[in-house]
């Protein structure tokens, strides 16, 4: 199973994931920007929220890149809301793209709120999540 890992960040929260999430698949993590160079059965989108929603740049890397997907497991960060899911989820199925079910979010630290986060304990989870997904 291919896999690929790419990340959109303002903070570096969703950064910390994506690179521990390459760290566990013995790939390379990289920012939307680089293009899926070949098919990826696996996709690891790591994204966060800002002002309630997913960046334009996450929603154009999708559009782009949406014959390379397979299908995309959405990781996220957010300081206020449970997650980016049914937004990726949204986004994904308007361009014909296979989302998880399976996903992955916790806490970003955003000036004064969740300070630390993601800390040692979600790198971890992140790190066993991702093995588990790609068996």
């Amino acid at each position: 199973m291919k896999a690929a890992v790419r990340y959109f960040t303002k903070t570096g929260n969703t950064k910390k994931l994506a690179d521990a999430i390459a760290q566990e698949l013995g790939i390379e993590a990289k920012e939307i920007t680089a293009p899926l160079e070949e098919k990826a059965d696996v996709l690891f989108l790591c994204n966060s929220v800002y002002w309630a929603g997913v960046d334009s740049k996450v929603k154009q890397f999708i559009s782009d890149n949406k014959s390379n997907i397979g299908k995309v497991v959405n990781v996220s960060t957010a300081a206020l809301i449970e997650s980016s899911y049914p937004q990726i989820k949204k986004l994904c199925e308007q361009s014909g793209v296979s989302v998880s079910d399976e996903e992955f979010h916790c806490k970003g630290s955003f000036k004064v709120m969740h300070k630390g986060k993601p800390d040692s304990g979600d790198i971890q989870a992140v790190k066993v999540f991702a093995g588990k997904i790609v068996g």
